[in-house]
């Protein structure tokens, strides 16, 4: 039976909900059909929330805190990886497995939520290309070049720079990353790390759960100039929703210690950053990835996966068309998945 897509359907490019159930739940799957809204790790995502969100296709976090180091992050990553396929398998009506963007539309049209895998940072192939490479043949379709601590070969954005971006292994790491079809993510990553990978990669990348430097001076965020280049890229930057990242008054609140009033950030100021993002490098370049379970404090009115709704209304009463809400939703990261498939497809036969 094929279902129609919902009129605001969202593919999103970041949700830690893995490492959520590696940290409270010992890895277990069970019960992730119903609510979790009570207790003190409550979750963010769950089946019930991601289908009142029109949440049609995800990339899981495979990550890994840098605390793991070598072998010992290669085989966290691989429990992560394990937790995914075990969520589907356990779910079946809800989730099916994902790894092109024939196969995201495929489970679309049948109903079911597209589970995709992006591993959230270079430290986690253990400075390997041959782990890279079998990241690829298990099913992983992005990597995220750092977490916040700059690597062998790439500096991260809150971490000393001690590359000036990339070096020439890192640039090798991007040629692998293209050779193989596995998208660059440049989330996390610092302004001169972002800058060389543009210059080095020959296929379209992402920012998986990145915002808009312009709007709030964070390191996490994208500078206009990136912007621009990005759109030469025809790659995407997918907004994210951690409020640290969102507004200034609230990544100053956070500096100082996080005493006194919390600044209220919400659902209308994320909604600024995905026009600014637009504005910038135009709507074919835009997406959206929450960051959901991976920060425990989101926006007023995207407190978890069913609250896009929220934001769509938001932009649709800025005046957005329908047609351009898709482009946003699902269809530009799609794009960007689909021009890397064939690379994907060569290297997997």
């Amino acid at each position: 039976m094929t279902v129609s897509i919902p009129k605001f359907a969202v593919i999103d490019g970041h949700n830690d909900l893995a490492w959520a159930c590696r940290e409270h739940r010992h890895y277990s799957v069970a019960g992730l059909d119903s609510e979790h809204d009570s207790g003190r790790h409550h979750l963010q995502t769950d089946v019930p929330k991601l289908r009142r969100g029109h949440v049609q296709g995800q990339f899981w976090s495979v990550w890994v805190h840098t605390d793991l180091e070598g072998t010992d992050s290669v085989q966290a990553t691989l429990e992560q990886i394990d937790f995914i396929h075990r969520l589907i398998a356990a779910y079946p009506d809800d989730f099916e497995w994902a790894v092109t963007a024939d196969d995201v539309e495929r489970a679309q049209h049948v109903g079911r939520i597209a589970s995709l895998l992006g591993v959230e940072g270079g430290n986690q192939m253990n400075n390997s290309l041959a782990v890279l490479r079998e990241y690829a043949r298990l099913g992983v379709r992005y990597m995220t070049l750092t977490w916040n601590s700059t690597t062998e070969w790439a500096d991260a954005a809150v971490d000393a720079a001690t590359h000036n971006g990339l070096n020439e292994r890192g640039r090798a790491v991007i040629a692998e990353m293209n050779r193989i079809g596995m998208m660059v993510d440049l989330s996390h990553v610092s302004a001169a790390t972002m800058q060389d990978a543009l210059d080095a990669t020959t296929l379209p990348l992402l920012f998986s759960h990145s915002s808009c430097f312009a709007l709030n001076p964070h390191p996490r965020n994208v500078p206009d100039a990136i912007l621009l280049q990005l759109k030469a890229n025809d790659g995407v930057q997918m907004i994210t929703f951690v409020p640290a990242f969102i507004s200034a008054d609230y990544r100053r609140w956070e500096e100082r210690g996080s005493v006194g009033d919390k600044p209220v950030v919400t659902v209308i100021h994320v909604a600024d950053h995905v026009e600014h993002a637009r504005n910038v490098a135009g709507i074919n370049h835009i997406g959206l990835g929450g960051d959901f379970d991976g920060c425990p404090d989101m926006p007023v009115g995207l407190a978890d996966v069913s609250e896009y709704p929220n934001l769509f209304a938001e932009l649709s009463r800025r005046g957005w068309s329908d047609a351009d809400l898709a482009k946003l939703g699902y269809q530009n990261v799609l794009r960007v998945l689909r021009a890397n498939d064939p690379a994907y497809r060569a290297f997997i036969a």
